[in-house]
């Protein structure tokens, strides 16, 4: 595998990969609120406005000044009402807060968690020192402090902390039925395996049952949930993103067939190619570019 170059993702992805950080403010980036490309990192935003946030099955419309706290692993989009808009974002991968078991406890919170509270009113008093906690992080981000990473880690703890000892919002949550909220988890799991960007770790869920086992249900009711919401099965759900990704990365990268087919679970060439021209009539050294 040596010599090979990684499958490239947006140049904010990138970014973010490699300082594991990054805080901005709302009214400076138009895009803030928007979903990006991959989501590999936590996000708390603090932002003052009218939106709709909708969060795996639930959807909370909220006004005024709230706090946010997203999850690489739970499926949420966000949508702006209000005309003004403002507040921070912060971004952080996994990596760059977990060093101990107390953060770990921190990520496993509520605030993250599957079914947990995402999004807390905020009163004007905290509004002002939680302002004050993203404008150190973003005078922080810029300097060239030895241990900065380390002063913003306890900037992120602080916010988490102070959001621990608040009441979760209650206002306009909406709960969807167990058959969508079942089905918005699995398309979300399936699109977190992707894109894959290294030939060296093979796809570890390839099938119904990875993933029904993965979701801590049986099969078949992960199916019957799936094929009710979507009109497809899981199988097909999992088949048609396997595609796509292996005519991406036949098409993106200098792998040979051997490889992409390993890095999609597949554990001889032939097992792959069968499975390609299946899928698409045609061979996989056709959709080279």
């Amino acid at each position: 595998m040596e010599g090979k170059t990684e499958r490239s993702v947006s140049p904010f992805n990138s970014e973010l990969k490699l300082k594991g950080f990054n805080v901005f403010r709302i009214e400076e980036d138009s895009s803030a609120t928007k979903i990006y490309s991959r989501k590999d990192f936590y996000k708390i935003c603090l932002t003052t406005g009218k939106s709709i946030i909708h969060y795996a099955d639930r959807s909370y419309e909220q006004e005024g000044t709230i706090l946010f706290f997203g999850n690489p692993h739970v499926p949420y989009s966000w949508e702006t009402i209000s005309t003004t808009y403002i507040g921070y974002t912060c971004l952080f991968s996994e990596e760059f807060l977990q060093l101990s078991e107390r953060t770990d406890s921190l990520l496993q919170s509520p605030l993250f968690k599957l079914g947990g509270t995402p999004v807390l009113k905020i009163t004007e008093e905290q509004r002002l020192f939680l302002n004050g906690i993203f404008e150190k992080m973003m005078q922080e981000q810029q300097t060239d402090y030895s241990f900065k990473d380390d002063l913003i880690r306890n900037y992120i703890q602080l916010i988490l902390h102070e959001a621990m000892k608040m009441q979760p919002s209650e206002q306009d949550e909406k709960h969807a039925n167990a058959a969508s909220r079942l089905t918005s988890v699995f398309l979300e799991l399936l699109e977190r395996q992707f894109p894959i960007e290294t030939a060296d770790s093979p796809l570890k869920l390839t099938t119904a049952q990875h993933y029904a086992d993965q979701l801590s249900v049986h099969v078949n009711y992960l199916n019957r949930a799936v094929k009710s919401v979507t009109g497809k099965s899981t199988s097909t759900h999992i088949t048609e993103r396997i595609v796509n990704e292996a005519k991406a990365l036949l098409q993106h990268t200098n792998w040979n067939v051997s490889e992409v087919g390993y890095a999609l679970g597949f554990e001889y060439p032939t097992y792959f190619n069968n499975f390609f021209k299946k899928q698409t009539g045609l061979t996989p050294k056709t959709v080279r570019v």
